[in-house]
């Protein structure tokens, strides 16, 4: 647990030992043991606040007691198949609370940020933070969408890497929709001014968030569209490149069963034409050699070689 406090007139935040009116209580990695501490703050039951540790907790807005609880999740990495972290945001009477089931970067960004609210002011806290979240979805999205143009480009150089990576922008992004579509409902309900008290520049602000988070899931559907028709190219690309293989593979098989189908007759027990001729060898060899070159001809008009 961290404890921070910040004045309108203070440019930093500071480091309490100890709550007090007004400060912004901050559990980072929370564990059980956090979860019944944040339940003496808040008066909340523990059972109530048992969500705050899911890794996959779907964003969400509620009113318990007279508490306000926003679940949301923002971009992160930290955990191997998870792009995106819980963050649960707690307006209370007396204070307000975030917890985290793992480290927070976003939090302690924000926190190092010379910010000029204090943390008195707990909508615009909640408001800035969600901001961040936005931003850092905008951010990313973005950088998944330059990934995806920079395979576009090389697509006739694609190899099983390309696929590996695509693979993952493809969950990254599908990841990153499912929170943004029920976030949009949370930013709705805020903008409502149902759960928390908005000023007139607060509500303008949450709109310019809610049409940021709707543009951001637009981009996101229009990534996984680029990346399923660059899934089919990328497989038209390898059937034929099989076909061709297929092809040079047969070519090659043709070519050099010519030798042995010779071989073979020629090395019969039976009477066959040219064999008294002292020079048989070199005619057949001769003959071989006319049919192999014709042969390759052949499989290099047709490109097959």
């Amino acid at each position: 647990m961290q404890i921070y406090y910040k004045s309108a007139h203070d440019k930093e935040f500071q480091v309490l030992s100890e709550p007090r009116e007004g400060c912004w209580i901050h559990f980072d990695e929370a564990t059980q043991e956090d979860l019944e501490l944040l339940a003496k703050f808040t008066s909340l039951d523990p059972i109530d606040l048992q969500d705050c540790l899911d890794k996959h907790e779907v964003p969400r807005l509620e009113r318990i007691k007279h508490n306000v609880l926003i679940i949301t999740r923002h971009p992160s990495d930290q955990e191997i198949g998870l792009y995106t972290s819980t963050l649960t945001m707690i307006i209370c009477p007396h204070y307000f609370i975030s917890v985290s089931p793992q480290k927070s970067p976003l939090v302690r960004n924000y926190l190092t940020q010379m910010s000029k609210l204090s943390t008195h002011q707990k909508a615009k806290l909640l408001i800035y933070l969600l901001l961040k979240i936005t931003q850092d979805f905008t951010l990313q999205v973005k950088r998944v969408r330059y990934n995806v143009l920079k395979q576009e480009r090389e697509i006739a150089q694609v190899t099983s890497e390309d696929i590996i990576a695509l693979t993952k922008n493809e969950d990254i992004l599908n990841q990153y929709l499912s929170t943004l579509i029920p976030m949009r409902g949370v930013l709705e309900s805020i903008t409502s001014g149902k759960y928390v008290p908005l000023h007139e520049k607060d509500q303008e602000l949450i709109e310019d968030l809610l049409n940021a988070s709707k543009q951001s899931e637009i981009l996101c559907n229009v990534n996984l569209k680029s990346i399923r028709s660059l899934r089919n190219s990328f497989q038209i690309i390898f059937t034929n490149n099989v076909t061709k293989t297929i092809k040079l593979l047969t070519a090659l098989t043709i070519i050099f069963s010519i030798p042995t189908v010779v071989a073979s007759i020629y090395g019969m027990n039976v009477p066959l034409p040219l064999a008294g001729t002292p020079h048989a060898f070199l005619y057949v060899m001769s003959m071989v050699g006319a049919l192999f070159v014709l042969s390759i001809f052949y499989f290099l008009r047709k490109g097959w070689l």
